[in-house]
């Protein structure tokens, strides 16, 4: 009988081991090895996200924007769908000019991994991100003025951002905001239901390199301007800011095919005295399209404003204007035209502003035509109009009645006040000479409303 030879077998021998084995085995184990981190990370991944993950995303954070810092409530995340929400969220600058916080904060698409394991941001982390928020808050602590949000929706994929129901204000009432300065201030509140931009360029918004969108639309914007014109200027304060001031004075670059303001409100409004009624001066059913919004400082463009609005809900009036929002100096063009009306709806300004009141009177039609240049604006104001009657009122009591003040009136109405200015054989008016030069405290809109009421004290004599 023949002995069977004792071959031994060396399990480590890999020239002995089939390589479908080895590739067979570690396969398993590699499988293994995802199946339980996959389940971990599925089945405690909210502990994993707010224990590990939420440090690496308020250091990226950080460290891509080292002036602010960030802090998150609970987060939530649903690998599935890759959608993480968080409870709340709050960020604040290092020197405390502004301070932000936000409920139910959901973001989905965003590239986790990228994050995670390349250490920090990068553009190609959001380009399927959109996020949604709800009631943010940004308070401005040194101004006491805050911004809030009831809704905010943004979309890396299809360029856009929507938000809604939109106020700025200050926390502050009327006359605790006054008190805070022996020199006069200029009140803002602002109401926006809707507002959408489209084409915007998130990476490079992101980055601060540019801030580009094609088109941004704001629905039914109300905004009340308030004006204690009791208390004098600072002629040393730092002056309101000009449109070409802001965008020359922006660093990246801006640039914005189109802004348009649908169905909009503004009311302007001076006050003379505490606890008196203010002069108003009101603007509704505002249309409002702005082209070429840019501070391209090579080619400097010229911003196109087109503007049509009902004047004190009596009169329908166009305005064109001309900005170029890149220069240094505050020169524009604007002009426009006015629609006839009750001359007596300008009272609601007058009594309260210029101590007048205007008793009777029709506007047939007005233009005006106006150029500034270095803060000087000079143009001319044609108004047809008839059966003006004007009468001065006392200061403090606002009355016509007494001597004195038929006196005035008396003397209002025959030296000063042109009563009639309609076209004689050859169609022609008297022209309202146009000459205001820009004060210290004047904001955009005053500087504009100011120059035009120059001419029309000017035609008329007051």
């Amino acid at each position: 009988m023949k002995k069977i030879p004792n071959i031994k077998y060396n399990p480590l021998n890999r020239k002995n081991y089939p390589l479908l084995k080895i590739v067979r085995y570690v396969s398993i184990i590699i499988g293994s090895a995802i199946l339980i981190i996959s389940l971990i990370t599925v089945i405690y991944s909210d502990s994993f996200i707010n224990s590990f993950v939420k440090k690496r995303i308020i250091n990226s954070f950080e460290e891509a924007y080292p002036s602010y810092s960030i802090k998150f409530g609970e987060i939530h995340y649903n690998v599935w769908t890759n959608l993480l929400e968080c409870d709340s969220i709050f960020i604040k600058s290092n020197d405390s000019t502004l301070i932000c916080s936000g409920d139910s904060i959901s973001v989905n698409g965003i590239g986790w991994m990228k994050i995670l394991f390349n250490g920090g941001y990068s553009p190609s982390v959001i380009t399927n991100t959109t996020l949604d928020a709800q009631n943010i808050l940004i308070n401005f602590p040194k101004s006491q003025n805050e911004l809030h949000f009831g809704m905010f929706h943004l979309s890396v994929p299809d360029s856009e951002l929507v938000a809604d129901s939109i106020k700025y204000f200050s926390l502050k009432d009327d006359e605790d905001f006054f008190n805070e300065s022996k020199y006069r201030q200029t009140r803002f509140r602002l109401n926006v239901p809707k507002i959408k931009m489209t084409k915007l360029d998130f990476p490079a918004l992101l980055q601060g390199a540019i801030y580009k969108a094609g088109n941004i639309e704001i629905h039914d914007l109300t905004a009340d301007i308030l004006v204690n014109m009791d208390k004098p200027s600072d002629r040393n304060s730092t002056k309101p800011k000009m449109p070409n001031e802001i965008f020359s004075s922006i660093k990246e670059a801006i640039n914005i095919d189109r802004l348009k303001i649908v169905n909009g409100k503004l009311k302007y409004r001076e006050r003379y005295k505490i606890g008196k009624i203010p002069g108003v001066i009101t603007f509704n059913k505002v249309n409002i399209s702005i082209m070429g919004i840019s501070n391209n400082t090579v080619k400097q463009d010229t911003a196109i404003v087109y503007a049509q609005a009902l004047f004190m809900n009596s009169s329908l009036m166009k305005v064109s204007m001309a900005i170029p929002l890149a220069s240094k100096d505050f020169s524009l063009h604007y002009s426009g035209t006015l629609n006839k009306m009750d001359a007596t709806e300008l009272n609601k300004f007058l009594e309260h502003s210029e101590y007048r009141r205007i008793k009777s009177g029709i506007i047939y039609s007005a233009e005006f035509n106006i150029f500034v240049k270095l803060g000087n604006a000079n143009g001319n104001l044609r108004v047809v109009y008839d059966n003006l009657s004007i009468a001065i009122l006392d200061k403090n009591t606002r009355s016509e009645k007494g001597f004195f003040d038929r006196l005035s009136s008396l003397i209002g109405k025959t030296f000063i006040v042109r009563g009639s200015n309609m076209p004689d054989e050859k169609g022609l008016v008297e022209i309202g000479i146009i000459n205001h030069s820009r004060k210290t405290d004047e904001t955009f809109i005053q500087f504009i409303w100011f120059s035009l009421r120059s001419g029309v004290g000017n035609l008329v004599g007051f």
